[in-house]
């Protein structure tokens, strides 16, 4: 019962981050997965594994939201993306693998001003931060 409670409890703040998210079939995670496309903001997943870490695939979305969103999480270079973060990135492969915690954390930065992100087995706290900066981010790109 408390392991639905904190499924459930996952999702709501995973869609109060984003609200773009809706219910899918449960993907290779085993547990609550949640889906979005967005013509000209890309489409991805959350989902929550069954050992209660997250993961967030998110794809073709704009390099600056990407850029502002781990900006405000992780500070710049953090990933050797350069001073100016995934905003001013090269295109090319980024990955990062965090051997304390087991986190996965890939960006391919495209050509065409987008990126394709995975971030693997973080604690559901560290997905709703990076949720709320990338819906923050969209939607000044949307404003504009």
């Amino acid at each position: 019962m408390s392991w639905d409670n904190q499924q459930f409890a996952a999702q709501e703040a995973f869609t109060a981050a984003f609200p773009a998210l809706t219910p899918a079939e449960k993907c290779h995670c085993f547990g609550p997965t949640l889906r979005w496309k967005q013509p000209g903001e890309g489409e991805g997943k959350v989902c929550l594994d069954d050992h209660g870490r997250a993961t967030v695939e998110f794809e073709r979305v704009p390099k600056a939201a990407v850029g502002h969103a781990m900006k405000e999480t992780w500070g710049a270079n953090w990933f050797d993306e350069g001073p100016g973060g995934f905003t001013e990135a090269e295109p090319g492969s980024y990955h990062y693998e965090d051997e304390q915690s087991y986190a996965e954390y890939e960006f391919d930065v495209h050509a065409d001003g987008t990126v394709t992100f995975g971030i693997s087995y973080v604690k559901i706290d560290d997905i709703v931060t990076i949720l709320n900066e990338l819906e923050q981010a969209l939607a000044e790109h949307r404003a504009a």
